[in-house]
């Protein structure tokens, strides 16, 4: 096995726009994220024509649901469309829900390790603001057990993660206080919110979140939508692609020389974890029960991550976490190991 795998570059768009909106479809997204991504990595076409004739490039693309949102699947062979150099270059598509991305991440990094390319080309997209909110909201409910947990239910995820957010409460409200938890659920949404006015290509960088909004739920301004949790609890879904090059350290280290580089000038990918809980929420919670953390599976995978990277969350300087809702944001504070499980309110 290779060692670390290098990123050469990568790009990512204005989540803010609506392609839509535009009169552009996904491939105007999928077309201006490759060039830009490629352009800032340094890999031109005539390279990706060379290592395609050795069969050492592959495309990795994470998409959820691109055949609801866009009527449009098989995404993984849509870079031929950006460029002929990628005819014949072997490229696949990758779902795992909102990690759809990561796993696409994921399966390009083993690929690379195995020794079986030198180059990848990881592209992750989502088209989502072709619908209405109700509409969104019930394609969202195919990532949970749509059958028994979605059909039927409006914005099923704010409910199953308001569920979540019970959870916590039942755990530690007794000790550290039902209403300090929820100021600290509403406390993550305003500091969120602040991330996101220091990202030029944030979709909620202009957006006004004050810590009295964020705490204040019910009524027309903040409504309730998954039973303890409000609006300023969810994030919004958008339209958006990133995309990243990376690649073995012998073709990185060559490439290097050949920019008047040094590997050492790149960003390497020093671990990774990836671990499935049980696909039903009631089913989550009933094995976590005697579990001290209340996400498990979460913690497990960043142990795995924090192994094989040789590192503990003391040196690590910036975590970049799914916030889908501000509950998942509060117990993966602890499956972090930024506290103790039940400590995360520090």
């Amino acid at each position: 096995m290779s060692d670390q795998t290098v990123i050469l570059g990568g790009a990512q768009t204005d989540f803010a726009r609506n392609w839509s909106k535009e009169g552009k479809t996904f491939m105007s997204m999928m077309r201006e994220v490759v060039e830009d991504g490629l352009a800032a990595a340094g890999l031109d076409y005539d390279e990706i024509k060379k290592l395609n004739q050795e069969n050492r490039i592959g495309v990795f693309v994470g998409n959820f649901d691109a055949e609801q949102y866009a009527n449009q699947g098989h995404m993984g062979a849509f870079l031929t469309e950006v460029h002929p150099a990628f005819y014949g270059v072997p490229g696949a598509r990758y779902e795992a829900a909102c990690a759809s991305g990561s796993v696409a991440l994921d399966a390009a990094n083993t690929k690379l390790r195995a020794g079986d390319y030198d180059v990848a080309v990881v592209l992750g997209i989502e088209v989502m603001k072709t619908v209405s909110s109700a509409v969104g909201g019930d394609f969202l409910g195919t990532a949970a057990y749509y059958e028994k947990e979605a059909k039927g239910i409006q914005f099923p995820f704010p409910k199953l993660f308001g569920r979540l957010a019970d959870n916590i409460l039942q755990r530690y409200g007794k000790t550290i206080g039902e209403s300090r938890i929820m100021d600290d659920l509403g406390e993550i949404s305003r500091i969120n919110y602040g991330n996101a006015k220091r990202n030029p290509r944030a979709q909620t960088r202009t957006w006004y979140m004050s810590g009295e909004h964020a705490k204040t739920r019910g009524g027309d301004f903040n409504a309730e939508v998954g039973g303890v949790l409000a609006i300023t609890d969810c994030s919004q879904v958008t339209d958006g692609a990133a995309l990243l090059v990376i690649a073995n350290p012998g073709y990185a280290k060559d490439f290097a020389s050949r920019k008047g580089k040094k590997v050492s000038d790149y960003a390497v990918i020093k671990g990774w974890g990836h671990r499935v809980a049980p696909m039903l929420f009631d089913k989550k919670m009933e094995e976590s029960q005697d579990d001290p953390y209340l996400l498990p599976w979460t913690r497990k995978a960043v142990e795995e991550a924090y192994g094989r990277a040789k590192l503990d969350v003391g040196q690590i300087d910036v975590i970049e976490t799914h916030d889908c809702f501000t509950s998942s944001e509060y117990a993966a504070i602890s499956a972090f190991g930024l506290t103790g499980p039940g400590e995360e309110y520090q």
